[in-house]
């Protein structure tokens, strides 16, 4: 043992790398713990394992100066994960809100906090702030109102009454699906719902804010200039509304890879802060005067961080834009002072202020895919045979260009491999095209569209914009083009089963290895890509799917098609089904389906799995049946699914997930060959915003702070 301390300190030592972004990992280690452990003790437990461990390992090397690098190492590892388990349950505790408990209809007088306007969804999305809930507590909602319903006066700081249908924010319906009870949580949501009836506005607002009344200017002329999807795009790109768009762009852009070319965030302002960049220091060297007695880089760099503030400001400042301008201001303060500009530090750096604002950021995949893609291009970059390709040599005007493009082509296939697990842990699904598609469609959007759009909206000034508006549609339409051609192509997305945790951590284990070590021993973190990569490719597609409410039940492993209880009009539901289900065949009506027997109330499906065969009982509807035929059906079923409530006599073999069960558990994600069963509430724990944790436990967080 003392000569592997003494290895491993050796190591450390000529390691020749850059430490401190393993200490934003450790933090980062740290949130991420907190989201996947169950609950406070959890939580407490592993902060007193990892400050024992740090303590002794300070102690037991104090005398061994040979060790100092590594005694450093985990001393200061440990104490920033600490900090980071101890960050997010803070912030838990200071922003949560608890949800509604049940469902209801209520009439509030309510102020209007956002406007959010999504003429694609035929609706007016409100967040309002109101105290006619019930405790007289000032809470949080999120409404919406149909299109035909809008009123000019429903704008920012306006009050209004309205009648409302309130939900509790919605868990996942299935294990792996998306959160939003999370995400609710930490916005401090406690319902959403829907406007009934007509909204009377009881006091107009006083005048929108400078950016807002700007965002919605410049939104509203922009669309009247380009009619049709460019228009809707142009909008997204210059104001950030993307409430235009339409659901079948949003979806051809998302299987071509393209969707975050639609998100306000690094990539455009980049774009903005670099092009001001470059017009600044063009345009005051043509000033002697500052040329001789100032550093136009400095100054240049001063013009364009406040252009990327406002330019963030402008498009609501949502958290990624946030989050990207704040990188880009660290680069341009790195270019100011004349450092590196592009380096793990700078990464380290956004992504640890970033944290210490929004932890709860580090568990979406905005967060994890920008920094991810930014540690990849820096990583790709840094490597010695890359700096070689790219080295200034004489060559012809070809040739140089060759060389970029395919440097180019190479940066979207990196970054599209570093993105893939993260796009399939959200998302279940990935587009095998999008670095092709990236390569064309990035270069068009930075040095087409967006300056085109610029350009046009300066034209307008003095109502000369036209053709440079019929261009940059132009531009937009080619975008569109790439986008459904790409992911109209055969094999274009392809969707896996839910990917574990742990598989996911593997993934970026070893993803981090490779990006921040260097030399050789970089290539260590290969072997841990690897093993996920064997273990997503057979991960087996679950048996049985079963909603939380018990309503929807699908089965996989019978052909092509996902064989489903009940035809459902909802897209969410269907699309939950499919993805989770790691098929993309449909869904077949399991009425409709040979092997199957279905009468008015329940369907009998027979299933082979392994070396038996499995009996399942459905219940189709909620009517009453007799309970002594129940209960005989139940005793030759090895699993019984239920949207209601079940007698006690109904005992089949091995399952029956009925609502009681299922209030208990949330939905349901059964493997019949090894009988595995995993619940939306084993995924939640005791968490704030789970509807399964015990009602016991607040007050054990809250008497340890």
């Amino acid at each position: 043992m003392s000569s592997l301390g003494d290895y491993a300190d050796t190591f450390l030592a000529n390691a020749g790398f850059d430490r401190a972004p393993w200490l934003v990992v450790a933090f980062a280690a740290g949130i991420a713990l907190w989201f996947g452990l169950s609950g406070p003790v959890a939580w407490v437990c592993a902060t007193l394992i990892a400050f024992i461990c740090a303590s002794a390992g300070w102690l037991v090397w104090a005398k061994k100066i040979a060790r100092n690098h590594l005694r450093l190492a985990v001393t200061t590892l440990l104490l920033c994960f600490i900090f980071g388990v101890a960050w997010i349950w803070i912030r838990s505790e200071m922003v949560g809100a608890e949800a509604l408990k049940n469902p209801q209809i209520a009439t509030v007088k309510a102020r209007i906090l956002e406007r959010i306007e999504q003429p694609a969804a035929d609706r007016l999305r409100l967040v309002l702030a109101t105290r006619d809930l019930g405790d007289g507590q000032a809470s949080k909602i999120r409404v919406n109102v149909p299109l035909d319903k809008d009123d000019p006066a429903l704008r920012e700081g306006a009050v209004i009454r309205a009648q409302v249908r309130l939900m509790p924010p919605a868990p996942p319906a299935l294990p792996g699906g998306y959160d939003f009870a999370r995400t609710a949580w930490f916005q401090r949501f406690v319902a959403t719902g829907s406007v009934l009836g007509d909204v009377t506005v009881l006091k107009n607002s006083r005048k929108l804010s400078f950016f807002k009344g700007l965002q919605r200017f410049i939104s509203g002329h922009v669309r009247s200039r380009l009619e049709g999807a460019p228009g809707h795009i142009a909008a997204a790109f210059a104001s950030g509304d993307r409430g235009a768009i339409s659901e079948a762009d949003e979806d051809a852009m998302r299987d071509a890879g393209l969707t975050h070319l639609l998100s306000i965030s690094g990539l455009h302002v980049s774009a903005i802060i670099a092009a001001t960049y470059f017009l600044a220091l063009k345009l005051l060297g043509l000033v002697p005067w500052l040329a001789l007695r100032c550093r136009l880089p400095l100054l240049a760099a001063a013009i364009s961080a406040l252009a990327g503030i406002g330019y963030t400001l402008l498009t609501g400042a949502e958290v990624p834009t946030v989050r990207s301008c704040i990188g880009a201001v660290l680069v341009l303060l790195a270019l100011a002072i004349g450092r590196e500009p592009l380096s793990f530090r700078m990464v380290a750096v956004a992504a640890f202020v970033v944290l210490l604002l929004w932890p709860e950021t580090l568990v979406g995949p905005s967060f994890q895919m920008s920094f991810s893609a930014v540690m990849a291009i820096i990583a790709l970059h840094s490597a010695a045979p890359i700096r070689r390709f790219l080295a200034p040599r004489e060559e012809s005007w070809p040739v140089w260009m060759g060389r970029r493009v395919a440097m180019l082509l190479l940066t979207g296939i990196v970054i599209e491999l570093a993105l893939m697990p993260i796009v399939l842990f959200h998302f279940h699904r990935a587009g095998v095209y999008g670095a092709l598609a990236n390569v064309i469609a990035i270069p068009l959007v930075t040095f087409i569209s967006m300056p085109l759009i610029a350009l046009a909206l300066l034209f307008d000034l003095v109502g000369l914009g036209g053709p440079v508006w019929w261009c940059a549609g132009l531009s937009l339409d080619v975008l569109l083009a790439i986008a459904h051609f790409t992911a109209g192509q055969p094999g274009a997305v392809k969707m896996l089963p839910v990917m574990g945790t742990g598989t996911f951590a593997l993934f970026i284990l070893g993803g981090l290895w490779l990006g921040l070590w260097r030399g050789r021993v970089r290539l260590l973190g290969s072997a841990p890509i690897a093993v996920a990569t064997i273990m997503v490719l057979s991960t087996p597609r679950p048996d049985l799917l079963i909603t939380g409410d018990g309503r929807h039940v699908a089965i996989t492993g019978e052909g092509e098609h996902l064989l489903s209880l009940r035809d459902t009009r909802s897209d969410y539901t269907r699309d939950n089904l499919l993805e989770l289900s790691g098929m993309d065949g449909g869904l077949r009506p399991l009425a409709n389906w040979p092997g199957s027997e279905c009468s008015r109330d329940f369907c009998v499906v027979s299933l082979r799995r392994g070396d038996r065969d499995w009996h399942i009982l459905m219940a189709r509807n909620r009517e009453q049946v007799s309970e002594r035929g129940l209960a005989a059906a139940c005793e030759r079923a090895d699993i019984v699914i239920a949207s209601r409530f079940l007698p006690r006599s109904c005992r089949p073999r091995w399952l029956k997930a009925d609502r009681r069960m299922l209030l208990q558990t949330g939905g349901l994600s059964i493997s019949l060959d090894d009988r595995t069963i995993r619940s939306v509430a084993d995924m939640q724990g005791q968490h704030g915003w789970s509807p399964y944790r015990s009602h016991a436990e607040r007050p054990v967080m809250k008497s340890l702070f």
